[in-house]
């Protein structure tokens, strides 16, 4: 075959050719990236807005954990959990003293760190709680995105990640997201957990209203029930705070992460909870060959140190409040609100928000539709003034033609 590194025609039906369309993706191909920049094929750079849905806060191949990878690649990359390695209890560490934990359980995926988290809960719910075989329910929130796994669609109330995928599996109950009436209804005997995105990303960045993260904490408080926290996308300094519950003082029982925790470079996720509650997993229970890896434990360990050394979360709140206060100022009649914290910040349009994606990426930025009329902004968290003017400047510009 040809040499095709250049031709983004051809790579582009290429992968149409061989590869499943579960994605409709912007027909950017991208060679190479560095901070918050990528390149295509040929040699043109844009601005990364997507930040692979908040995998790369540190910035694209920072060199402090692209130097852990390649160090620890060339000494031991997996054992499996059969055996001990070396890197694993330094990771656990360093991950437990950080959020304030005593006990994580690490896994690779996002969803497999939900996964993980609603055996916890059901585990708890029966031993713990008392209630009886096979009747415990989680409380979810209507327009959430837990994961695309059977569990995590049975969770949902989007249809597009439901239909045709059943039988789907029972023991979820849904309420409207921040109505907290609602959620005081919902709750019952069977109740073992409240499950929340604390902001939802994908479903439009949507911020819940003041105070009911405090409130809704306070009821699983008052009826044993467990709040749990899926932070992967907002979590590790993108909100500007380390996670978007601290912004309500809200210790979640069990906290979810991924994403960032693998600084761009390899999949990583955890659990976190209290001792008790972890220890509810007993051997055999739960596990994954690669969860844990060296590989993987050094990765995090060094993407944990920059998240902190470099004052990320700081750099998240300035550089979001500075974005929103000039997508504001652009003043054009397609936009209906702007919403977010932080990093994560949200663009809904009287418009479909793939005419701006696609717009923008003619000006050389790169920004993600995400539930049809929003358009999300979340650069990673090393973006600097200059790049937040071009951003801005390429937004004005986008805007003039719609």
């Amino acid at each position: 075959m040809h040499d095709v590194r250049d031709n983004a025609a051809e790579l582009i039906a290429l992968e149409d050719r061989y590869g499943a369309h579960n994605y409709h993706p912007l027909d950017l191909v991208v060679e190479h990236a560095r901070g918050v920049w990528l390149y295509d094929v040929s040699g043109k750079r844009y601005l990364d807005c997507v930040s692979a849905y908040s995998a790369v806060n540190q910035g694209h191949c920072h060199p402090r954990i692209h130097a852990a990878l390649v160090e620890q690649a060339a000494k031991l990359s997996l054992t499996s959990r059969a055996m001990r390695n070396d890197r694993l209890p330094g990771f656990l560490q360093r991950l437990t003293e950080l959020t304030g934990y005593e006990m994580a359980l690490p896994m690779n995926t996002g969803v497999e760190a939900v996964e993980t988290a609603i055996k916890l809960v059901r585990r708890y719910g029966y031993e713990v709680k008392g209630i009886a075989p096979d009747r415990a329910e989680i409380v979810v929130f209507t327009n959430n995105f837990h994961g695309r796994t059977t569990a995590a669609i049975s969770a949902s109330s989007t249809e597009e990640y439901r239909k045709d995928f059943g039988p789907l599996t029972p023991g979820f109950v849904h309420v409207p997201y921040g109505d907290y009436d609602a959620l005081g209804k919902a709750v019952n005997e069977n109740t073992c957990a409240v499950l929340i995105e604390p902001i939802q990303g994908e479903g439009g960045v949507v911020v819940p209203p003041d105070g009911f993260l405090k409130r809704a904490w306070g009821l699983c408080r008052e009826h044993r029930i467990l709040f749990v926290a899926d932070e992967i996308q907002t979590g590790l300094g993108r909100t500007g705070d380390l996670f978007a519950c601290d912004h309500e003082g809200v210790k979640p029982d069990v906290l979810i992460v991924g994403k960032a925790l693998g600084g761009g470079f390899y999949p990583v996720s955890a659990v976190l909870a209290s001792r008790d509650l972890m220890l509810l997993f007993r051997p055999g229970d739960h596990g994954s060959t690669f969860g844990g890896n060296p590989l993987g434990s050094a990765v995090a360990i060094a993407a944990l140190d920059v998240i902190v050394d470099e004052h990320l979360a700081s750099r998240a709140r300035y550089a979001g409040a500075k974005i929103v206060q000039g997508i504001r100022a652009i003043g054009s009649p397609s936009i209906v609100e702007v919403r977010g914290r932080g990093l994560l910040i949200g663009i809904e349009l009287t418009v479909p928000a793939r005419h701006i994606s696609e717009k923008l990426l003619e000006f050389g930025v790169v920004a993600k539709d995400t539930h049809e009329n929003v358009l999300r902004i979340a650069p990673p968290l090393v973006i600097s003034d200059a790049e937040i003017d071009l951003l801005l400047g390429a937004l004005r510009k986008a805007f003039d033609f719609v």
